[in-house]
Protein backbone atom coordinates (compact mmCIF):
# COMPACT_ATOMS: atom_id res chain seq x y z
CA UNK A 1 0.00 0.00 0.00
CA UNK A 2 0.90 3.48 -0.72
CA UNK A 3 2.26 5.09 2.13
CA UNK A 4 0.93 8.27 3.28
CA UNK A 5 1.53 11.87 2.12
CA UNK A 6 1.42 15.10 3.89
CA UNK A 7 0.56 17.41 1.44
CA UNK A 8 0.05 21.31 2.16
CA UNK A 9 -1.35 23.29 -0.16
CA UNK A 10 -0.90 27.02 -0.33
CA UNK A 11 -3.24 30.17 -1.37
CA UNK A 12 -3.91 33.58 -0.47
CA UNK A 13 -7.82 32.97 1.55
CA UNK A 14 -10.59 31.00 2.02
CA UNK A 15 -13.38 33.18 0.95
CA UNK A 16 -15.47 32.23 -2.47
CA UNK A 17 -13.84 31.57 -5.91
CA UNK A 18 -12.78 28.22 -8.29
CA UNK A 19 -9.44 28.17 -6.70
CA UNK A 20 -10.70 27.84 -3.36
CA UNK A 21 -13.14 25.34 -4.24
CA UNK A 22 -10.39 23.36 -6.13
CA UNK A 23 -8.41 23.32 -3.14
CA UNK A 24 -11.27 22.34 -0.98
CA UNK A 25 -12.20 19.31 -3.24
CA UNK A 26 -8.40 18.56 -3.50
CA UNK A 27 -8.13 18.43 0.55
CA UNK A 28 -11.71 16.50 0.49
CA UNK A 29 -9.91 13.76 -2.11
CA UNK A 30 -6.65 13.53 -0.09
CA UNK A 31 -8.34 12.83 3.61
CA UNK A 32 -10.22 10.26 1.86
CA UNK A 33 -7.89 8.32 0.47
CA UNK A 34 -5.85 8.00 3.95
CA UNK A 35 -3.56 11.19 3.39
CA UNK A 36 -3.32 14.45 5.53
CA UNK A 37 -4.22 17.58 3.79
CA UNK A 38 -2.98 20.67 5.53
CA UNK A 39 -3.93 24.05 3.85
CA UNK A 40 -1.77 27.86 4.58
CA UNK A 41 -3.87 30.84 4.17
CA UNK A 42 -5.21 33.38 6.03
CA UNK A 43 -8.66 31.98 6.87
CA UNK A 44 -11.96 32.81 5.40
CA UNK A 45 -15.58 31.57 5.65
CA UNK A 46 -14.81 28.28 3.80
CA UNK A 47 -12.46 27.29 6.53
CA UNK A 48 -15.41 25.48 8.38
CA UNK A 49 -16.33 23.27 5.46
CA UNK A 50 -12.62 22.87 5.20
CA UNK A 51 -12.18 21.12 8.62
CA UNK A 52 -15.22 19.18 7.97
CA UNK A 53 -13.46 17.12 5.72
CA UNK A 54 -11.28 16.14 8.28
CA UNK A 55 -8.45 18.66 6.46
CA UNK A 56 -6.44 20.82 8.43
CA UNK A 57 -5.71 24.70 7.98
CA UNK A 58 -3.51 26.84 9.38
CA UNK A 59 -3.65 31.08 9.49
CA UNK A 60 -0.70 32.69 8.21
CA UNK A 61 -1.12 35.67 5.57
CA UNK A 62 0.77 34.66 2.84
CA UNK A 63 -1.01 36.83 0.29
CA UNK A 64 -1.26 39.88 1.05
CA UNK A 65 0.70 41.92 -1.04
CA UNK A 66 2.91 43.61 1.17
CA UNK A 67 6.79 43.49 2.13
CA UNK A 68 6.00 42.42 5.17
CA UNK A 69 4.73 39.04 3.76
CA UNK A 70 7.88 38.06 3.55
CA UNK A 71 8.19 37.55 7.65
CA UNK A 72 6.02 34.56 6.73
CA UNK A 73 8.30 32.66 4.79
CA UNK A 74 10.41 31.46 8.15
CA UNK A 75 7.60 30.05 10.02
CA UNK A 76 5.72 28.52 6.51
CA UNK A 77 9.78 26.69 6.50
CA UNK A 78 9.30 25.80 10.08
CA UNK A 79 5.89 24.46 9.19
CA UNK A 80 6.74 22.32 6.83
CA UNK A 81 9.10 20.84 8.24
CA UNK A 82 7.79 20.33 11.89
CA UNK A 83 4.72 18.75 9.77
CA UNK A 84 6.75 16.11 7.33
CA UNK A 85 4.87 17.80 4.42
CA UNK A 86 5.65 15.75 0.97
CA UNK A 87 4.16 18.45 -1.06
CA UNK A 88 3.94 22.04 -1.13
CA UNK A 89 0.98 22.66 -3.46
CA UNK A 90 1.19 26.42 -4.73
CA UNK A 91 -1.86 28.01 -6.13
CA UNK A 92 -1.52 31.88 -6.33
CA UNK A 93 1.14 34.20 -7.18
CA UNK A 94 2.52 35.24 -3.98
CA UNK A 95 2.11 32.48 -2.07
CA UNK A 96 4.04 30.20 -4.33
CA UNK A 97 6.84 32.86 -4.00
CA UNK A 98 6.12 32.52 0.05
CA UNK A 99 6.54 28.77 -0.47
CA UNK A 100 9.15 28.75 -3.12
CA UNK A 101 11.79 30.48 -0.69
CA UNK A 102 10.31 28.50 2.21
CA UNK A 103 11.61 25.30 0.72
CA UNK A 104 15.02 27.02 -0.87
CA UNK A 105 15.85 26.83 2.85
CA UNK A 106 15.39 23.02 3.85
CA UNK A 107 18.25 20.73 2.55
CA UNK A 108 17.08 18.39 -0.14
CA UNK A 109 16.53 15.33 1.71
CA UNK A 110 14.24 17.32 3.82
CA UNK A 111 12.74 19.55 1.10
CA UNK A 112 9.15 18.70 -0.07
CA UNK A 113 8.33 18.53 -3.89
CA UNK A 114 7.09 21.69 -5.35
CA UNK A 115 3.92 21.45 -7.00
CA UNK A 116 1.76 24.85 -9.10
CA UNK A 117 -1.59 25.53 -10.69
CA UNK A 118 -2.18 27.75 -13.00
CA UNK A 119 -5.90 28.46 -12.86
CA UNK A 120 -5.35 31.74 -14.51
CA UNK A 121 -4.08 33.72 -17.36
CA UNK A 122 -2.23 36.04 -15.87
CA UNK A 123 -0.32 38.84 -17.30
CA UNK A 124 3.26 37.28 -18.23
CA UNK A 125 5.84 38.61 -16.23
CA UNK A 126 8.64 37.66 -13.50
CA UNK A 127 6.40 37.92 -10.63
CA UNK A 128 3.59 35.50 -12.32
CA UNK A 129 6.64 33.48 -13.77
CA UNK A 130 6.66 31.26 -10.21
CA UNK A 131 3.92 29.08 -11.21
CA UNK A 132 5.91 27.62 -14.12
CA UNK A 133 8.56 26.86 -11.65
CA UNK A 134 6.86 23.40 -10.40
CA UNK A 135 8.57 20.68 -10.86
CA UNK A 136 4.77 19.51 -11.63
CA UNK A 137 2.66 22.58 -13.09
CA UNK A 138 -1.08 21.70 -13.39
CA UNK A 139 -2.77 23.43 -16.31
CA UNK A 140 -6.36 23.60 -15.53
CA UNK A 141 -6.83 23.23 -19.58
CA UNK A 142 -5.12 22.63 -23.22
CA UNK A 143 -5.23 26.89 -23.23
CA UNK A 144 -3.48 27.32 -20.04
CA UNK A 145 -0.41 24.81 -20.72
CA UNK A 146 -0.41 26.59 -24.50
CA UNK A 147 -0.35 30.19 -22.40
CA UNK A 148 2.52 28.85 -20.37
CA UNK A 149 4.26 27.39 -22.77
CA UNK A 150 4.06 30.44 -25.15
CA UNK A 151 5.21 32.85 -22.51
CA UNK A 152 7.81 31.02 -20.25
CA UNK A 153 9.34 28.84 -22.69
CA UNK A 154 12.11 27.12 -20.58
CA UNK A 155 9.28 25.54 -19.09
CA UNK A 156 9.77 21.84 -19.65
CA UNK A 157 6.96 20.75 -21.31
CA UNK A 158 7.35 17.09 -20.00
CA UNK A 159 6.35 19.24 -16.20
CA UNK A 160 3.40 19.72 -17.41
CA UNK A 161 -0.05 18.24 -16.41
CA UNK A 162 -3.49 19.22 -17.67
CA UNK A 163 -6.05 18.72 -15.47
CA UNK A 164 -9.26 20.17 -16.09
CA UNK A 165 -11.92 21.55 -13.52
CA UNK A 166 -14.69 19.24 -12.80
CA UNK A 167 -17.97 19.12 -11.56
CA UNK A 168 -20.12 16.62 -9.40
CA UNK A 169 -22.74 15.22 -12.41
CA UNK A 170 -24.99 14.54 -9.50
CA UNK A 171 -25.60 18.31 -8.91
CA UNK A 172 -26.56 18.55 -12.05
CA UNK A 173 -28.73 16.43 -13.35
CA UNK A 174 -30.27 16.14 -17.09
CA UNK A 175 -33.67 18.50 -16.86
CA UNK A 176 -36.28 17.68 -18.99
CA UNK A 177 -36.16 20.53 -21.98
CA UNK A 178 -38.40 22.60 -21.45
CA UNK A 179 -38.54 22.16 -17.76
CA UNK A 180 -41.84 24.23 -17.10
CA UNK A 181 -41.67 23.67 -13.48
CA UNK A 182 -38.40 25.16 -13.43
CA UNK A 183 -39.61 28.39 -15.56
CA UNK A 184 -42.32 28.19 -13.47
CA UNK A 185 -40.85 28.90 -10.42
CA UNK A 186 -38.27 31.25 -11.59
CA UNK A 187 -41.12 33.39 -13.12
CA UNK A 188 -42.49 33.54 -9.45
CA UNK A 189 -39.41 34.88 -8.59
CA UNK A 190 -38.22 37.46 -11.29
CA UNK A 191 -41.74 38.32 -12.95
CA UNK A 192 -39.99 39.76 -15.77
CA UNK A 193 -39.29 36.66 -16.65
CA UNK A 194 -42.29 35.31 -17.31
CA UNK A 195 -43.51 34.19 -20.84
CA UNK A 196 -43.75 31.52 -23.25
CA UNK A 197 -40.58 32.77 -25.29
CA UNK A 198 -37.19 31.91 -24.84
CA UNK A 199 -35.36 32.59 -21.73
CA UNK A 200 -31.48 32.90 -22.03
CA UNK A 201 -29.27 32.90 -18.84
CA UNK A 202 -26.10 34.46 -18.18
CA UNK A 203 -24.47 33.39 -14.84
CA UNK A 204 -21.73 35.74 -13.88
CA UNK A 205 -20.25 38.65 -11.71
CA UNK A 206 -21.34 41.83 -12.44
CA UNK A 207 -18.01 43.03 -14.38
CA UNK A 208 -17.58 44.54 -18.04
CA UNK A 209 -15.00 41.39 -19.07
CA UNK A 210 -18.04 39.18 -18.86
CA UNK A 211 -20.19 40.80 -21.48
CA UNK A 212 -23.13 41.39 -20.36
CA UNK A 213 -23.58 44.39 -22.65
CA UNK A 214 -23.11 42.07 -25.46
CA UNK A 215 -25.84 39.57 -24.39
CA UNK A 216 -28.21 42.97 -23.85
CA UNK A 217 -27.38 43.55 -27.50
CA UNK A 218 -28.27 39.63 -28.83
CA UNK A 219 -31.83 40.18 -26.55
CA UNK A 220 -32.46 42.88 -28.29
CA UNK A 221 -31.82 41.27 -31.61
CA UNK A 222 -33.56 38.37 -30.74
CA UNK A 223 -37.14 39.87 -29.71
CA UNK A 224 -36.20 42.38 -33.06
CA UNK A 225 -36.53 38.66 -34.71
CA UNK A 226 -40.02 37.81 -33.33
CA UNK A 227 -39.15 36.18 -30.74
CA UNK A 228 -40.60 36.78 -26.94
CA UNK A 229 -36.89 36.09 -25.26
CA UNK A 230 -36.00 37.18 -21.70
CA UNK A 231 -32.55 37.54 -20.74
CA UNK A 232 -31.86 36.67 -16.45
CA UNK A 233 -28.31 37.46 -15.26
CA UNK A 234 -27.77 35.70 -11.83
CA UNK A 235 -24.64 37.32 -10.48
CA UNK A 236 -24.23 40.24 -11.91
CA UNK A 237 -26.51 42.51 -9.32
CA UNK A 238 -23.82 43.67 -6.83
CA UNK A 239 -23.94 46.40 -4.38
CA UNK A 240 -20.15 46.98 -4.59
CA UNK A 241 -20.61 47.68 -8.50
CA UNK A 242 -23.70 49.58 -8.54
CA UNK A 243 -22.67 51.79 -11.10
CA UNK A 244 -22.22 49.10 -13.16
CA UNK A 245 -25.38 47.95 -12.80
CA UNK A 246 -26.94 51.15 -13.16
CA UNK A 247 -25.14 50.93 -16.30
CA UNK A 248 -26.62 47.97 -17.73
CA UNK A 249 -30.34 49.03 -17.00
CA UNK A 250 -29.36 52.17 -18.71
CA UNK A 251 -28.24 50.41 -21.71
CA UNK A 252 -31.59 47.70 -21.46
CA UNK A 253 -33.69 51.04 -21.52
CA UNK A 254 -32.27 52.57 -24.59
CA UNK A 255 -32.26 48.88 -26.43
CA UNK A 256 -36.28 48.62 -25.45
CA UNK A 257 -35.24 45.43 -23.42
CA UNK A 258 -35.97 46.45 -19.36
CA UNK A 259 -39.32 44.71 -19.24
CA UNK A 260 -37.95 41.54 -20.01
CA UNK A 261 -34.22 41.86 -18.21
CA UNK A 262 -33.70 40.49 -14.70
CA UNK A 263 -30.24 41.82 -13.24
CA UNK A 264 -30.07 39.73 -9.81
CA UNK A 265 -28.06 38.99 -6.64
CA UNK A 266 -26.53 35.09 -7.14
CA UNK A 267 -28.65 32.43 -7.06
CA UNK A 268 -27.95 29.35 -4.60
CA UNK A 269 -29.72 26.93 -7.24
CA UNK A 270 -27.96 27.20 -9.92
CA UNK A 271 -28.83 23.99 -11.32
CA UNK A 272 -32.74 24.96 -11.52
CA UNK A 273 -31.43 27.95 -13.19
CA UNK A 274 -29.89 25.95 -15.93
CA UNK A 275 -32.87 23.73 -16.08
CA UNK A 276 -35.45 27.10 -16.87
CA UNK A 277 -33.84 28.34 -19.33
CA UNK A 278 -33.44 27.65 -23.07
CA UNK A 279 -30.09 28.72 -24.11
CA UNK A 280 -27.20 29.75 -21.43
CA UNK A 281 -24.68 32.28 -22.47
CA UNK A 282 -20.72 32.21 -22.20
CA UNK A 283 -19.46 35.92 -23.09
CA UNK A 284 -16.64 37.01 -21.68
CA UNK A 285 -14.77 39.91 -23.71
CA UNK A 286 -11.40 38.47 -21.97
CA UNK A 287 -10.23 35.24 -22.45
CA UNK A 288 -10.70 32.56 -19.18
CA UNK A 289 -8.36 29.91 -18.07
CA UNK A 290 -11.35 27.55 -18.16
CA UNK A 291 -14.93 27.74 -18.63
CA UNK A 292 -16.88 25.44 -15.72
CA UNK A 293 -20.49 26.87 -16.77
CA UNK A 294 -20.16 24.88 -19.77
CA UNK A 295 -19.76 21.55 -18.14
CA UNK A 296 -22.62 22.88 -15.60
CA UNK A 297 -24.97 23.80 -18.46
CA UNK A 298 -24.44 20.65 -20.51
CA UNK A 299 -24.57 18.15 -18.15
CA UNK A 300 -28.10 19.87 -17.38
CA UNK A 301 -28.42 19.25 -21.20
CA UNK A 302 -29.07 22.87 -22.09
CA UNK A 303 -26.77 24.46 -25.03
CA UNK A 304 -24.09 26.93 -24.96
CA UNK A 305 -23.62 30.00 -26.79
CA UNK A 306 -20.07 31.76 -26.54
CA UNK A 307 -16.90 33.43 -27.85
CA UNK A 308 -15.03 31.05 -29.22
CA UNK A 309 -11.86 31.51 -27.48
CA UNK A 310 -9.81 30.65 -24.08
CA UNK A 311 -11.37 27.97 -22.17
CA UNK A 312 -14.89 28.73 -23.21
CA UNK A 313 -13.64 28.25 -26.95
CA UNK A 314 -12.10 24.96 -26.02
CA UNK A 315 -14.77 23.42 -24.40
CA UNK A 316 -17.20 24.65 -27.14
CA UNK A 317 -15.34 23.52 -29.87
CA UNK A 318 -14.88 19.84 -28.20
CA UNK A 319 -18.23 19.20 -26.62
CA UNK A 320 -20.61 21.46 -28.81
CA UNK A 321 -19.49 23.12 -32.02
CA UNK A 322 -22.38 24.70 -32.79
CA UNK A 323 -22.38 27.11 -29.75
CA UNK A 324 -18.33 28.52 -30.66
CA UNK A 325 -18.61 31.82 -32.18
CA UNK A 326 -16.18 33.65 -33.78
CA UNK A 327 -15.04 36.20 -30.79
CA UNK A 328 -17.33 40.15 -31.14
CA UNK A 329 -19.01 38.68 -34.44
CA UNK A 330 -22.24 39.86 -33.29
CA UNK A 331 -24.25 38.93 -36.56
CA UNK A 332 -22.32 35.23 -35.78
CA UNK A 333 -24.01 35.41 -31.93
CA UNK A 334 -27.61 36.06 -32.97
CA UNK A 335 -27.27 33.33 -36.34
CA UNK A 336 -26.06 31.06 -33.32
CA UNK A 337 -28.78 31.76 -30.88
CA UNK A 338 -31.68 30.87 -33.42
CA UNK A 339 -30.06 27.89 -34.44
CA UNK A 340 -29.60 26.43 -31.12
CA UNK A 341 -33.09 27.25 -29.86
CA UNK A 342 -34.47 25.77 -33.35
CA UNK A 343 -33.25 22.61 -32.36
CA UNK A 344 -34.02 21.31 -29.06
CA UNK A 345 -31.61 18.36 -29.63
CA UNK A 346 -28.99 20.77 -28.96
CA UNK A 347 -29.17 20.35 -25.47
CA UNK A 348 -28.16 17.06 -25.63
CA UNK A 349 -25.07 17.47 -27.69
CA UNK A 350 -22.32 16.31 -25.09
CA UNK A 351 -23.62 13.13 -23.89
CA UNK A 352 -22.79 12.14 -19.99
CA UNK A 353 -19.69 10.03 -21.59
CA UNK A 354 -17.90 12.92 -23.33
CA UNK A 355 -18.38 15.32 -19.98
CA UNK A 356 -16.34 11.85 -17.99
CA UNK A 357 -13.39 13.73 -18.46
CA UNK A 358 -14.61 16.69 -16.56
CA UNK A 359 -15.97 15.29 -13.63
CA UNK A 360 -14.96 16.22 -9.89
CA UNK A 361 -14.09 12.32 -9.60
CA UNK A 362 -11.76 12.95 -12.56
CA UNK A 363 -10.37 15.77 -11.72
CA UNK A 364 -9.59 14.83 -7.84
CA UNK A 365 -7.88 11.21 -8.94
CA UNK A 366 -6.18 12.95 -11.42
CA UNK A 367 -3.97 15.49 -9.07
CA UNK A 368 -3.57 12.63 -6.90
CA UNK A 369 -1.95 10.76 -9.23
CA UNK A 370 0.34 14.19 -9.79
CA UNK A 371 1.14 13.66 -6.20
CA UNK A 372 2.12 9.70 -6.14
CA UNK A 373 4.43 10.32 -9.11
CA UNK A 374 6.45 13.07 -7.63
CA UNK A 375 6.47 11.49 -3.96
CA UNK A 376 7.44 7.67 -5.47
CA UNK A 377 9.79 9.18 -8.30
Amino acid sequence: MPRALTVVQLLPALESGGVERSTLEIADALVRAGHRAVVVSAGGRLVPRLLESGAEHVALDIGRKSLATLRTVRPLRELLEREGADIVHARSRLPAWIGWRALRGLSGARRPHFVTTVHGLNSPSRYSAIMARGERVVCVSDTVRDYVLRHYPRTDPAQLRVIPRGIDPAAFPPAPWPDRKARADVAALHPRLQGDGPLLLMPGRGTRLKGHADALALLARLRGDGLDARLWMPGARDPARADYVAELEARAAALGVADVLAITEPTSAIAAAYAASDLVLQLSRKPEAFGRTVIEALSTGRPVLGWSHGGVGELLRELQPEGAVPPFDEAALRAGAHALLDDTRAGQAAMPARLARYSLQAMQQSTLAVYDELAHD
